[in-house]
């Protein structure tokens, strides 16, 4: 009996029939770890055997993180945006593998309720800060503003400038107040996006992630990537940069994220040689995000 796709295989007929040529023609040509992007710095993803390797030891350096936070009273925010299918829920979940759960809190939030939809637009997020010894991971965040909303005419022009306007601030406020805040753009190129969404479509586990907004969403490429531009040129700061990781691989993605954080944090008994940095290929500021 052949599987129901969901949306009626929407994410099929658009590969097969509306996806750029080279684009298609790269999904089609590629080994399972070829890597699709031609401007990637890697031509194939990181060995299972290699990351598994750094993986482990990372896990051990978040842990002695986490009893630093709880110990110190620390208070740890991380921002997770991108594209859908940039790996925002699998970056997190690595992250939170070995953390106590308690201390280590996922915020996704859903659609707005009529109520919020009312108030001031960052709200919302303000009750999900995080309390002393606590972290905090956003799966997307207020800058659902900057891009979705704005790609899809969710919010007006103004209540869009009103929020460039403010998120400076905001963002600054929350530093200057001791939060340590960390803002992650993933970043994948659009074949692998693409081929990211071909697998879930053909994946009844994964079907749930998703949604009519990923099926719209592959016809509106260059005014996310407009959007996307726009809101690094206006909310990148010294008191809260974007750092962007480059998402293609998502196995050394996941380990750059995770030694960025690391790096940045200040607890006892760091094993720098563990920690290492982050791939300057893959991760930096703004400068090396590509539509």
């Amino acid at each position: 009996m052949p599987q129901d796709l969901p949306f009626d295989g929407a994410i099929t007929q658009f590969a097969e029939n509306d996806a750029p040529k080279d684009i298609r023609k790269a999904i089609a040509e590629a080994g399972k770890d070829d890597i699709l992007s031609p401007d990637f710095p890697y031509r194939e993803e990181m060995s299972g055997k290699a990351y598994e390797k750094d993986m482990e030891a990372l896990q051990i350096e978040l842990v002695k993180m986490q009893a630093w936070a709880k110990e110190t009273g620390q208070r740890i925010a991380m921002v997770f945006e991108g594209r859908d299918a940039a790996g925002k829920g699998g970056t997190i979940a690595r992250f939170r593998m070995n953390l106590n759960p308690r201390g280590a809190n996922v915020v996704a939030l859903p659609k707005p309720t009529d109520r919020e939809a009312t108030q001031w637009y960052f709200q919302r997020y303000i009750d999900h800060l995080p309390a002393a010894g606590e972290i905090v991971f956003f799966d997307r965040s207020w800058y659902n503003r900057g891009v979705v909303e704005k790609v899809f005419g969710f919010c007006t022009n103004e209540q869009r400038e009103h929020f460039f306007a403010q998120v400076p601030d905001f963002e600054k406020m929350l530093v200057d107040e001791g939060i340590h805040l960390f803002k992650f753009w993933l970043n994948v190129g659009q074949a692998e996006q693409l081929r990211r969404f071909l697998a879930r479509e053909n994946d009844p586990l994964k079907q749930w992630k998703l949604s009519w907004i990923d099926v719209e969403g592959l016809k509106k490429w260059d005014d996310y990537s407009a959007a996307i531009q726009e809101t690094f040129s206006r909310s990148h700061t010294a008191a809260a940069p974007w750092t962007v990781v480059r998402s293609d691989d998502k196995k050394r993605a996941r380990l750059s994220a995770i030694r960025h954080v690391l790096n940045h944090l200040d607890y006892p008994r760091k094993d720098r040689d563990v920690v290492g940095a982050p791939d300057p290929a893959i991760t930096g500021g703004p400068e090396i995000w590509s539509a």
